[in-house]
């Protein structure tokens, strides 16, 4: 008999006070009496519609039936038939929007908790003996990966286990992408990424990192050196600014230097000389995840007031509500309806306030949110001596412009069809590289399927 419960087992959590002073991981995750208990609420839908709403089509009902059986390591090896990364996505996923959004449960109360159980099964694994991984056999085929994020991480994954030679190129020092510099430590422990990647190398993959593809080689130049196939997954690491008065002051930060500094560079750590400003008062520009990430990393690093400005509602605010409700646990303000218009800086050139303005919500726009309308008259100035600009990225626009022939659209991104295919034969892409700034479960999608694309292009030959 299923567990009828309305609502999902709770996760417990470090105490909002406490965590806001630590980086430790914030979620403390289920034991195995929650996730059995958890696993009943499962209902077992014939046509299973949950796994529709997964990118990568996880066989959700069979690893949660293999947890509420106690058969953890079953659920596992289910998990990663699908996800090269389970213990990532269950915790940084937005089940809410896409699993567990189909999930019958969620039509009276709440859904399966479909991630937190992902992330049980994947811990579970996680801490048990290093697993012996099997050497796939060599099909005698060379793929390269430009970029160790999610999605060109899941595409060598995928083409290693397929019994191809496989290189992945990474600009920055570490692999990972944003798992490694975006994602703050408290929302996804670095440990947890790097057993993900020391898998990789297991199955053959060969990662070269400090490797600028565009720089230290051109995309043609690897096709000398006899990769048959190139999969492009660059990622999206170009900020976006506004563009207003002040914007180049000192104390202004794109959100990715800021992270980028916290995360791979360490800043938070005792003893480590990372450069980092201690601010009194911060102030992030944005609602996204990547917002709630600075806003929370800052208050960590004992910023006296960390406010969120947001130029729409609460309702229209673009974060996970699991990252909102953190933030506001751990004593973020937010200011929401509120535009900033320029900068002040004081005689030395440092951020000392920011003029902002009130907005009110008019008709819908193209996204289908409200748009924010200016309220004449309404400008105030915020006190402030560190800005942080979460207002999205774009993808850099290195490889396409080393490049010749790869097509891109008006906002940088390159082009590819469905499958990941460019205007280059040969060539594939995917992940935010292609989409813009999204998900990292969607990055893996897209790895999934070019290499699977690849592999079909390359048997074809």
């Amino acid at each position: 008999m299923p567990n009828m419960s309305l609502e999902k087992v709770a996760m417990p959590v470090q105490d909002g006070m406490v965590r806001s002073q630590n980086f430790e991981e914030v979620t403390l995750g289920y034991n195995e009496a929650m996730a059995k208990e958890e696993a009943e609420r499962c209902l077992h839908c014939i046509n299973k519609p949950c796994v529709a709403g997964c990118p990568v089509g996880i066989d959700i009902p069979t690893f949660i039936e293999q947890i509420k059986e106690g058969d953890m390591e079953g659920a596992y090896h289910t998990l990663k038939l699908s996800s090269s990364l389970p213990a990532v996505c269950g915790r940084v996923c937005p089940q809410e929007s896409q699993c567990e959004q189909k999930c019958v449960r969620g039509i009276k109360g709440e859904a399966v908790a479909i991630g937190r159980l992902e992330r049980f099964a994947a811990d579970t694994h996680m801490a048990k003996a290093v697993e012996a991984i099997k050497q796939p056999v060599k099909n005698g085929h060379k793929v390269a990966v430009i970029g160790a994020g999610p999605a060109g991480l899941t595409c060598a994954g995928d083409l290693a286990n397929a019994g191809y030679e496989v290189t992945i190129y990474e600009a920055l020092h570490e692999a990972g992408g944003v798992l490694v510099y975006g994602i703050p430590q408290f929302r996804l422990p670095k440990e947890i990424v790097h057993q993900e990647i020391d898998n990789l190398k297991k199955l053959g993959v060969d990662i070269e990192t400090n490797m600028v593809i565009g720089r230290v080689l051109t995309i043609e130049e690897l096709f000398e050196m006899g990769f048959e196939a190139v999969f492009i997954g660059t990622g999206a690491g170009l900020p976006n600014f506004m563009k207003m008065p002040g914007e180049n002051l000192k104390g202004v930060y794109s959100a990715n230097e800021f992270l980028t500094r916290i995360n791979l560079m360490k800043a938070y750590e005792e003893g480590v000389d990372t450069p980092i400003q201690h601010a009194k008062k911060a102030v992030i520009v944005g609602g996204g995840n990547v917002a709630m990430d600075a806003a929370r990393c800052a208050k960590r690093l004992g910023v006296e007031e960390v406010s969120i400005v947001y130029r729409r509602s609460l309702e229209e605010l673009p974060a996970r509500k699991e990252e909102v409700e953190h933030a506001m646990e751990e004593g973020i303000k937010f200011e929401l309806l509120t535009n900033p218009i320029q900068v002040l800086g004081d005689e030395q050139g440092w951020v000392k306030g920011m003029e902002c303005v009130r907005m009110e919500l008019g008709e819908p726009d193209a996204s289908g949110r409200r748009r924010p309308i200016a309220v004449e008259g309404s400008n105030f100035i915020m006190d402030i001596d560190c800005m942080i600009m979460a207002i999205g990225t774009s993808p850099n626009p290195l490889i396409r412009s080393t490049t010749q022939g790869l097509e891109a659209n008006q906002h940088g991104c390159i082009v590819a069809d469905e499958n990941g295919l460019t205007s280059l034969p040969g060539v594939y892409a995917g992940g935010d590289a292609v989409t813009g700034a999204a998900t990292v479960i969607l990055a893996m999608g897209a790895g999934k399927k070019a290499a699977h694309a690849i592999d079909a292009y390359l048997m074809k030959k």
